[in-house]
């Protein structure tokens, strides 16, 4: 049986590449043709079993086969690792089938096309921005799909691949003595990404920052809430030497931005 199939299979992919001798496409029924696709695909070929799936949907544009096809040519693409070619097919699917049973995973894929892509801090952060809606999307959409719980992991992954993105050009500036600009970035990961593990870094390095332009009240807020949140991290114990260290208290003091945020979490609306 399984040389049968393996025959089948090299005729329809004869017939895709236009061989002479090759049976036309349209010889072989819709079921035939993704049968033959998902052998490709279990056989570790995902480029040959989306052109299959392809031909599926071309030849058989009103079937089920041909709507299930749609999917598995995305899926099949995702796992080639042509995640444009994935994106294209899933959004197709979207568009075709949105309130089908597959337009959960259909989305999903969608988002996966960009989130495989986020390998780098490094990188332009335009894919990570577009993994986030995506996966934003399978979580409120399809609440109770079975995508929904890795997509709200893969969301937070993604949330703090952002926020690492503004430490590490934060930490550049503070390299370089450019405190200003170093605040600008360290701020923007207290107030925008405060559920994220770069958090604690953060608090520091807006202590060092501070106290590097003496301005020792936001130091001593950045310290107090570090202490509040991240008491037993080697963050905290290294901001707790450096206010210690001239004489000043980790306790929030003055008038500023950062005494709002200590307020906040007081208050338990912060973290």
């Amino acid at each position: 049986m399984r040389s049968v199939m393996a025959a089948l299979i090299l005729g329809v992919l004869a017939a895709c590449g236009g061989g002479d001798d090759a049976p036309p496409l349209d010889s072989f029924s819709a079921e035939e043709l993704y049968k033959q696709a998902e052998f490709q695909l279990a056989s570790g070929a995902p480029d040959d079993a989306a052109r299959l799936f392809g031909e599926v949907e071309r030849l058989y544009p009103y079937s089920e086969w041909a709507k299930r096809a749609l999917v598995m040519q995305a899926f099949s693409y995702h796992r080639d690792r042509d995640y444009e070619s994935a994106r294209s097919a899933a959004e197709r699917y979207l568009a075709t089938f949105p309130a089908d049973e597959d337009a959960a995973w259909a989305q999903y894929i969608l988002a996966l096309s960009y989130y495989d892509q986020i390998d780098d801090v490094g990188r332009d952060q335009g894919l990570t921005l577009e993994a986030l809606q995506a996966l934003r999307a399978v979580i409120e959409e399809y609440p109770d799909s079975d995508y929904a719980r890795s997509a709200i992991l893969k969301f937070d992954l993604a949330f703090d691949h952002l926020a690492a993105k503004e430490m590490e050009v934060g930490r550049y500036y503070l390299k370089r003595g450019h405190y200003i600009a170093a605040i600008n970035r360290f701020r923007i990961v207290v107030e925008d990404f405060q559920t994220t593990t770069q958090t604690p870094e953060a608090l520091h390095r807006l202590v060092e920052s501070y106290l590097s332009l003496g301005l020792t009240e936001e130091a001593q807020t950045a310290g107090a809430i570090l202490g509040f949140n991240f008491q037993s991290s080697d963050w905290y114990q290294d901001s707790f030497a450096l206010l210690t260290g001239r004489g000043l208290r980790v306790e929030p003091a003055g008038d500023n931005w950062l005494r709002a945020v200590y307020r906040q979490t007081v208050r338990g609306e912060w973290l």
